[in-house]
Protein backbone atom coordinates (compact mmCIF):
# COMPACT_ATOMS: atom_id res chain seq x y z
CA UNK A 1 0.00 0.00 0.00
CA UNK A 2 1.45 3.53 -0.89
CA UNK A 3 0.31 7.00 0.56
CA UNK A 4 0.09 9.78 -2.16
CA UNK A 5 3.31 11.05 -0.88
CA UNK A 6 5.09 7.73 -1.69
CA UNK A 7 6.44 7.57 1.21
CA UNK A 8 7.73 4.38 2.66
CA UNK A 9 6.48 3.50 6.42
CA UNK A 10 8.45 2.55 9.64
CA UNK A 11 7.40 -0.12 11.70
CA UNK A 12 7.43 0.84 15.09
CA UNK A 13 6.55 -2.26 17.75
CA UNK A 14 6.00 -4.50 15.19
CA UNK A 15 3.18 -1.46 13.54
CA UNK A 16 3.47 -0.18 10.25
CA UNK A 17 3.15 3.58 10.90
CA UNK A 18 3.11 5.91 7.87
CA UNK A 19 5.17 8.65 7.92
CA UNK A 20 2.63 11.93 7.14
CA UNK A 21 2.03 14.72 8.67
CA UNK A 22 -1.43 16.40 9.59
CA UNK A 23 -1.23 18.39 6.52
CA UNK A 24 -0.27 15.27 4.41
CA UNK A 25 -3.26 12.96 6.11
CA UNK A 26 -5.41 15.94 5.21
CA UNK A 27 -4.35 15.12 1.60
CA UNK A 28 -4.56 11.59 1.74
CA UNK A 29 -8.14 12.19 2.72
CA UNK A 30 -8.89 14.02 0.29
CA UNK A 31 -7.15 11.68 -2.34
CA UNK A 32 -9.08 8.59 -1.05
CA UNK A 33 -12.14 10.85 -1.56
CA UNK A 34 -11.78 11.65 -4.65
CA UNK A 35 -10.66 7.91 -5.81
CA UNK A 36 -14.22 7.07 -4.66
CA UNK A 37 -15.87 9.21 -6.40
CA UNK A 38 -14.56 8.96 -9.66
CA UNK A 39 -15.38 4.67 -9.00
CA UNK A 40 -12.25 4.24 -8.67
CA UNK A 41 -11.18 3.77 -4.97
CA UNK A 42 -12.54 1.68 -2.09
CA UNK A 43 -13.46 2.32 1.32
CA UNK A 44 -10.34 2.66 3.90
CA UNK A 45 -9.72 1.53 7.78
CA UNK A 46 -7.91 4.06 9.49
CA UNK A 47 -6.55 3.92 12.82
CA UNK A 48 -3.82 5.02 15.19
CA UNK A 49 -0.58 4.07 16.99
CA UNK A 50 0.44 5.49 20.60
CA UNK A 51 1.69 3.55 23.50
CA UNK A 52 -1.23 1.71 24.18
CA UNK A 53 -1.82 0.42 21.09
CA UNK A 54 1.73 -1.19 20.80
CA UNK A 55 1.35 -3.06 24.04
CA UNK A 56 -2.32 -4.35 23.18
CA UNK A 57 -0.67 -5.49 19.29
CA UNK A 58 1.74 -7.58 21.00
CA UNK A 59 -0.96 -9.21 23.63
CA UNK A 60 -3.88 -9.53 21.45
CA UNK A 61 -3.97 -11.57 18.31
CA UNK A 62 -7.77 -10.94 16.86
CA UNK A 63 -6.62 -6.95 17.59
CA UNK A 64 -3.00 -7.03 16.23
CA UNK A 65 -4.80 -8.87 12.89
CA UNK A 66 -7.41 -5.86 12.50
CA UNK A 67 -4.72 -3.09 13.01
CA UNK A 68 -2.42 -5.46 9.94
CA UNK A 69 -5.29 -5.21 7.89
CA UNK A 70 -5.94 -1.80 8.33
CA UNK A 71 -5.11 0.54 5.64
CA UNK A 72 -3.34 3.42 7.02
CA UNK A 73 -2.23 4.07 10.50
CA UNK A 74 -1.09 7.29 12.18
CA UNK A 75 0.67 8.26 14.96
CA UNK A 76 -1.43 9.16 17.46
CA UNK A 77 1.37 9.19 20.31
CA UNK A 78 4.57 10.83 20.85
CA UNK A 79 6.25 8.35 22.12
CA UNK A 80 5.62 6.31 18.51
CA UNK A 81 7.20 10.00 17.22
CA UNK A 82 9.82 9.36 19.23
CA UNK A 83 10.90 5.69 18.68
CA UNK A 84 10.91 6.52 14.78
CA UNK A 85 13.46 9.11 15.49
CA UNK A 86 16.07 6.10 16.07
CA UNK A 87 15.52 5.35 12.57
CA UNK A 88 16.76 8.56 11.32
CA UNK A 89 16.27 9.82 7.88
CA UNK A 90 12.59 7.47 8.21
CA UNK A 91 11.59 9.50 10.86
CA UNK A 92 7.49 10.17 11.03
CA UNK A 93 7.46 13.93 11.03
CA UNK A 94 5.15 14.89 13.91
CA UNK A 95 2.54 13.29 16.10
CA UNK A 96 -0.85 13.21 14.30
CA UNK A 97 -2.88 13.50 17.30
CA UNK A 98 -6.77 12.40 16.39
CA UNK A 99 -7.72 15.04 18.68
CA UNK A 100 -6.05 17.36 17.38
CA UNK A 101 -6.12 16.30 13.74
CA UNK A 102 -10.27 15.92 13.79
CA UNK A 103 -10.25 19.59 13.50
CA UNK A 104 -8.33 19.83 10.48
CA UNK A 105 -9.98 17.46 8.92
CA UNK A 106 -13.11 18.83 9.97
CA UNK A 107 -11.44 22.40 7.82
CA UNK A 108 -11.13 20.24 4.96
CA UNK A 109 -13.88 18.57 4.82
CA UNK A 110 -15.68 22.15 5.59
CA UNK A 111 -13.94 23.16 2.05
CA UNK A 112 -14.46 20.46 0.26
CA UNK A 113 -18.21 19.07 0.64
CA UNK A 114 -17.04 15.65 2.98
CA UNK A 115 -19.67 14.70 5.16
CA UNK A 116 -19.03 13.34 8.66
CA UNK A 117 -21.11 10.27 10.21
CA UNK A 118 -20.49 10.50 14.44
CA UNK A 119 -20.46 7.42 16.02
CA UNK A 120 -19.24 6.73 19.65
CA UNK A 121 -19.36 7.93 23.51
CA UNK A 122 -21.97 7.74 25.91
CA UNK A 123 -25.29 9.94 24.34
CA UNK A 124 -25.17 12.75 25.90
CA UNK A 125 -21.34 13.12 25.07
CA UNK A 126 -21.77 12.53 21.68
CA UNK A 127 -24.94 15.06 21.58
CA UNK A 128 -22.62 17.68 23.45
CA UNK A 129 -19.55 16.83 20.95
CA UNK A 130 -21.73 16.89 17.56
CA UNK A 131 -23.18 20.33 19.07
CA UNK A 132 -19.85 21.65 19.48
CA UNK A 133 -18.61 20.47 15.98
CA UNK A 134 -21.90 22.22 14.11
CA UNK A 135 -21.12 25.26 16.58
CA UNK A 136 -17.23 25.37 15.55
CA UNK A 137 -17.37 24.54 11.81
CA UNK A 138 -21.30 25.90 10.36
CA UNK A 139 -20.21 24.46 6.68
CA UNK A 140 -19.25 21.19 8.09
CA UNK A 141 -22.19 18.64 7.42
CA UNK A 142 -22.77 16.07 9.93
CA UNK A 143 -25.33 13.89 8.39
CA UNK A 144 -25.80 11.54 11.32
CA UNK A 145 -24.47 10.61 14.53
CA UNK A 146 -25.32 8.00 17.84
CA UNK A 147 -23.43 7.15 20.97
CA UNK A 148 -21.12 3.96 20.92
CA UNK A 149 -23.51 1.51 22.73
CA UNK A 150 -24.50 -1.60 20.39
CA UNK A 151 -24.01 -4.79 20.00
CA UNK A 152 -22.29 -6.69 17.28
CA UNK A 153 -25.47 -7.92 16.14
CA UNK A 154 -26.57 -4.42 15.61
CA UNK A 155 -23.68 -3.25 12.90
CA UNK A 156 -25.31 -4.11 9.81
CA UNK A 157 -28.73 -1.79 10.90
CA UNK A 158 -26.35 1.11 11.89
CA UNK A 159 -24.60 0.77 8.55
CA UNK A 160 -28.26 0.94 7.01
CA UNK A 161 -28.39 4.36 8.40
CA UNK A 162 -24.50 5.54 7.64
CA UNK A 163 -25.05 4.48 4.24
CA UNK A 164 -28.62 6.38 3.66
CA UNK A 165 -26.87 9.44 4.99
CA UNK A 166 -24.42 9.99 2.55
CA UNK A 167 -21.41 10.03 4.80
CA UNK A 168 -17.85 10.47 3.80
CA UNK A 169 -15.74 9.31 7.13
CA UNK A 170 -17.52 7.57 10.05
CA UNK A 171 -16.00 8.63 12.81
CA UNK A 172 -15.36 5.60 15.09
CA UNK A 173 -15.24 5.54 18.55
CA UNK A 174 -15.95 2.45 20.98
CA UNK A 175 -12.04 2.39 22.33
CA UNK A 176 -9.79 -0.20 22.19
CA UNK A 177 -9.20 -3.08 21.21
CA UNK A 178 -12.86 -3.75 20.06
CA UNK A 179 -12.99 -0.31 17.67
CA UNK A 180 -10.45 -1.37 15.07
CA UNK A 181 -12.52 -5.13 14.32
CA UNK A 182 -15.69 -3.08 14.26
CA UNK A 183 -14.36 -0.57 11.97
CA UNK A 184 -13.37 -3.33 9.18
CA UNK A 185 -17.47 -4.93 9.94
CA UNK A 186 -18.29 -1.17 8.81
CA UNK A 187 -15.97 -1.23 5.72
CA UNK A 188 -17.83 -4.12 4.20
CA UNK A 189 -21.37 -2.79 4.87
CA UNK A 190 -20.11 0.51 3.36
CA UNK A 191 -18.96 0.33 -0.15
CA UNK A 192 -19.19 4.71 -0.62
CA UNK A 193 -17.88 5.53 2.79
CA UNK A 194 -14.17 6.86 2.01
CA UNK A 195 -12.77 6.27 4.96
CA UNK A 196 -13.52 4.40 8.56
CA UNK A 197 -12.03 6.44 10.98
CA UNK A 198 -11.00 5.06 14.70
CA UNK A 199 -11.04 7.91 17.17
CA UNK A 200 -10.92 6.43 20.87
CA UNK A 201 -11.54 9.11 23.24
CA UNK A 202 -12.18 11.99 20.85
CA UNK A 203 -15.94 13.16 21.39
CA UNK A 204 -15.68 13.53 25.43
CA UNK A 205 -12.88 15.76 24.00
CA UNK A 206 -14.83 17.49 21.72
CA UNK A 207 -18.07 17.72 24.35
CA UNK A 208 -15.78 19.34 26.93
CA UNK A 209 -16.03 16.39 29.37
CA UNK A 210 -11.86 15.72 29.22
CA UNK A 211 -8.91 19.06 28.96
CA UNK A 212 -6.05 18.10 26.98
CA UNK A 213 -2.71 18.19 28.71
CA UNK A 214 -0.68 21.24 28.47
CA UNK A 215 1.34 21.77 25.13
CA UNK A 216 4.86 21.35 26.81
CA UNK A 217 3.95 18.22 28.22
CA UNK A 218 2.29 16.93 24.88
CA UNK A 219 5.47 17.55 22.90
CA UNK A 220 7.08 15.69 25.99
CA UNK A 221 5.44 12.55 25.09
CA UNK A 222 4.03 13.12 28.93
CA UNK A 223 0.64 13.69 28.25
CA UNK A 224 -0.21 10.29 29.44
CA UNK A 225 0.75 11.30 32.82
CA UNK A 226 -1.34 14.13 32.90
CA UNK A 227 -4.36 12.65 31.99
CA UNK A 228 -3.87 9.62 34.49
CA UNK A 229 -3.02 12.77 37.31
CA UNK A 230 -6.65 13.66 36.38
CA UNK A 231 -8.38 10.19 36.32
CA UNK A 232 -5.68 7.94 38.57
CA UNK A 233 -8.31 5.35 39.32
CA UNK A 234 -9.01 4.55 35.87
CA UNK A 235 -5.83 5.49 34.10
CA UNK A 236 -2.65 5.23 36.23
CA UNK A 237 -2.14 1.67 36.39
CA UNK A 238 -3.23 1.22 32.98
CA UNK A 239 -0.53 3.83 31.85
CA UNK A 240 2.38 2.41 34.35
CA UNK A 241 1.98 -1.06 32.88
CA UNK A 242 1.72 -0.34 29.18
CA UNK A 243 4.25 2.05 28.58
CA UNK A 244 6.99 0.10 30.15
CA UNK A 245 5.61 -2.92 27.94
CA UNK A 246 5.35 -0.72 24.93
CA UNK A 247 8.61 1.11 25.11
CA UNK A 248 10.57 -2.52 25.04
CA UNK A 249 8.66 -2.91 21.91
CA UNK A 250 9.42 -0.16 20.54
CA UNK A 251 13.02 -0.51 21.41
CA UNK A 252 13.09 -4.09 19.91
CA UNK A 253 10.86 -4.23 17.69
CA UNK A 254 10.80 -1.21 15.21
CA UNK A 255 12.60 -0.95 11.79
CA UNK A 256 11.66 -0.25 8.38
CA UNK A 257 8.53 -1.46 6.73
CA UNK A 258 8.83 -3.84 3.98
Amino acid sequence: MTNVHGRTKVVIGGIPVERLSAGEWCEQLLSDWRAIGSGQGRPKVVTTANGQVVSLFATDPVYRKAVLAADHVAADGMSVVKASRWRGREAIPERVSTTDWFHDAARAASEHGLKFYMIGATEEANQRAVARVREMYPKLQVVGRRNGYFKDEEIPAIAEQVAASGADVLWLAVGNPRQVVVAHRFKTLLPRVTWVRTCGGLFDFLAGERARAPLFLQKAGLEWAWRAALEPRRLLWRYLTTNVHSTYLMAFRSGRAT
